[in-house]
């Protein structure tokens, strides 16, 4: 089909090309632009109207000028999708990295997506165990859901995303199991350590990752999540896999939808960022879910570096809104070498109920939680409480609290970044950990738990 090159381009701004005279074309359509050292770059349209064209270029817009042709063809951004996907390592807009040919298939899908039919969505259910006690215990993740990791800049939640993709199963399925991992803005070093990471443990065969490195266009960025869902939903909706997909950072690519935004002279929302990007994560974050007749599922891991640890800035206020819940990156715990650093208090998993219990994981799981919940936070009080009066002025139940508070994060929350815990192994390590305190202190704990995992010999004396 022969199609128009036009050499209208009218102005450059940051990666945006805008061009007029042409034809009427749609949001979303790729564009090919030829310079005239013959080097061919590849676009998006971005806007679109009577007047003018705004064209998004991928590689940059470094050496674009009046001479530069643009040819329109009228179809969106597409991924090709096969179950070659599988062990492939691309950048972010789905070409190699790892030196294998580029993916070929006559299937190929838009990476906007089509979003699923409300009425065909079917409720998150059944556990994902990570293999860390702080997620499966206290805020377990079920299939189909999306849940954010918060961390802080310097803080090590790229190595609990590694540890997750290596590590997360369904249990008690035979069912294949995949991860799509996208990191978006990281650097060479970190792009180093994730590849390794996979290749090293044998987790690539089941994996799909998608790279975009920070000396990479912006632009890129803003493709990444959506290439690496399109590859997702693909795999669970068409091949029947339950897909993981770890997207990290996404404050790297709300700071990339910030920069186009500038550069389209838009009218500034909270801090700079667009008015649409609470839409614009939505589109993102609301591809994950179960479709009912469908064997496979999608369940979302986004993480996002808060700016300033500030858990009130728009990226993470925005996300907690249209996600399930939140697990929170802890500094504190860091600075005192606890790895994972994950606070269990401030973390929440708003669908954890459907995906513990008898049916799923233990009869004990949501009671030893609860119980866990409350000894911890009544110790941390306890904590601030000693500092000023001293550790002797406590009772021996406040000791006793104390003490499982201090045990909590150096044998719950703490555990090696190869460790992989079994749900089995949680529980029952919390359990070891309530025979620090009287009995009369496990108010969450009905007598017949407390009969059947609770021995005799565990239980501490209550003491005046």
């Amino acid at each position: 089909m022969l199609r128009t090159r036009y050499h209208t381009i009218s102005t450059v701004r940051g990666p945006l090309a805008f061009f007029t005279k042409t034809h009427p074309v749609g949001y979303g359509e790729l564009v090919e632009l030829y310079q005239p050292d013959g080097t061919l770059k590849h676009g998006q349209v971005l806007d679109t109207s009577d007047d003018v064209v705004v064209v998004q270029v991928f590689e940059g817009t470094e050496g674009i000028n009046a001479q530069t042709g643009a040819t329109f063809f009228g179809k969106p951004f597409t991924l090709p999708v096969t179950k070659e996907l599988l062990g492939r390592i691309l950048n972010g807009a789905g070409r190699p990295l790892d030196g294998a040919p580029a993916i070929l298939s006559d299937d190929e899908r838009d990476i906007l997506g089509m979003p699923i039919n409300p009425y065909r969505r079917d409720t998150p259910r059944e556990f994902i165990q990570t293999g860390i006690s702080s997620i499966d215990g206290m805020n377990t993740l079920v299939r189909g859901q999306k849940l954010p990791i918060f961390s802080g800049a310097g803080l090590p939640h790229n190595e609990i995303a590694l540890q997750i993709a290596r590590q997360a199963i369904v249990r008690g399925k035979d069912e294949q199991f995949a991860v799509v991992f996208a990191a978006m803005g990281i650097t060479n070093e970190e792009a180093r350590t994730f590849m390794d990471g996979f290749r090293d443990t044998g987790a690539l065969s089941s994996a799909v990752v998608f790279l975009n490195l920070a000396n990479d266009p912006a632009v890129e960025r803003l493709l990444t999540p959506k290439v690496a869902l399109t590859a997702a939903e693909y795999l669970a909706f068409e091949q029947g896999l339950q897909v993981l997909v770890i997207l990290t950072d996404m404050t790297n690519y709300c700071e990339a939808l910030r920069e186009v935004g500038s550069a389209r002279e838009e009218v500034p929302g909270r801090r700079g960022y667009p008015g649409y990007m609470y839409t614009d994560l939505a589109g993102i974050y609301e591809r994950a879910g179960r479709v009912k007749g469908q064997q496979g599922s999608v369940t979302q891991i986004p993480i996002l570096t808060m700016p300033g640890d500030d858990i009130t800035h728009p990226i993470p206020d925005l996300t907690g809104y249209i996600t399930e819940g939140q697990i929170v990156i802890s500094r504190e715990l860091q600075r005192q070498g606890v790895y994972p650093p994950i606070n269990v208090l401030p973390s929440l998993s708003r669908l954890m109920g459907l995906g513990v219990g008898a049916k799923h994981t233990r009869k004990d799981h949501k009671s030893v939680s609860d119980q866990c919940y409350s000894l911890y936070a009544e110790g941390l009080e306890l904590r601030g409480l000693a500092a000023i009066v001293g550790h002797d002025s406590l009772t021996a139940r406040d000791r006793a609290i104390l003490s499982f508070a201090d045990a909590f994060e150096d044998r719950f929350v703490r555990q090696g970044q190869h460790e992989n815990r079994t749900i089995e192994n949680t529980l029952d390590l919390a359990w070891e950990m309530f025979g620090m305190v009287p009995e009369n202190a496990l108010t969450r704990l009905d007598q017949s738990l407390l009969a059947e995992f609770l021995t005799k010999s565990e239980a501490v004396e209550t003491k005046a």
